[in-house]
C-alpha cells in the first residue's frame, strides 16, 4: 500500500495529475475508486462537480463522503483498490462547517475536539490501508495571511492538516502550474 499526498494551490493541475496516476494504477489491473468529498452546496460548486465527473471515466466507482472520511476510506480497504480522495481542504471545510453551535474562541460550529477526532481517524485509517490511497488537498498557505479569524483558523488547520499526511505518506508531490514536482521521497527527512 502506498499514500500518495498531491498538494498545490486552486487550479495548478493537482486533480488533472492525480486523475493520469488512477489511469495508470487502472492500466496496471487496480479498481479506481474515487471518494468526493464536495457536498456541492452552492450552484458554482455543483458546476464544479458535475465537470469533475465529465472528465473523469464512468466507470470508475465514486463514493460521495462529504464528512466520513475515514469510513470511507475503510469500506474500500483493499488492495486491489486504488482510492483518489479529491479533496481534503474541501473536506476539512465541510468538516469545520457542519455542526450546530457556536465556538467564539474559533468561530466555527463544529467542535475543535470533534475536527481533531475525525483528523485522527482519517490518519489511522491511511497508516494501516491496504489500499494505495491519492489524496488531493490545496495548500492554502501559500497565499496571504487571511484577515478574518476563522479565515486564518481554517488555514492554519488545513497546513496541520497536509503535514500530517506528509508524514505518514509514502510519496508527496507538489504540483504548480501542472508541473508535479516530487517531494517526498527526495527530501530528507
Amino acid at each position: 500500500m502506498t499514500v500518495h499526498l498531491i498538494t498545490g494551490g486552486a487550479r495548478s493541475g493537482k486533480s488533472a495529475y492525480a486523475e493520469q496516476l488512477a489511469a495508470q494504477a487502472e492500466a496496471a489491473g487496480q479498481q479506481i475508486i474515487y471518494i468526493a468529498t464536495s457536498a456541492g452546496n452552492d450552484a458554482e460548486m455543483q458546476r464544479r462537480v458535475a465537470l469533475h465527473r465529465q472528465q473523469r471515466p464512468a466507470h470508475w466507482v465514486t463514493v460521495e463522503s462529504p464528512l466520513q472520511l475515514a469510513a470511507a476510506l475503510q469500506q474500500w480497504d483493499q488492495a486491489q483498490y486504488w482510492i483518489l480522495v479529491d479533496c481534503l481542504t474541501v473536506w476539512l471545510s465541510n468538516l469545520l462547517f457542519s455542526g450546530d453551535q457556536d465556538f467564539p474562541e474559533t468561530g466555527l460550529i463544529t467542535p475543535p475536539a470533534m475536527v481533531a477526532e475525525q483528523r485522527a481517524a482519517l490518519l489511522q485509517q491511511l497508516a494501516v490501508s491496504s489500499a494505495d490511497v491519492t489524496l488531493v488537498s490545496n495548500e492554502v498557505g501559500l497565499g496571504i495571511i487571511p484577515m478574518g479569524a476563522v479565515t486564518r483558523w481554517y488555514a492554519d488547520e488545513a497546513g496541520r492538516l497536509n503535514q500530517a499526511v506528509a508524514k505518514v505518506a509514502q510519496q508527496v508531490t507538489l504540483v504548480v502550474a501542472g508541473l508535479p514536482l516530487s517531494l517526498k521521497p527526495g527530501v530528507s527527512q
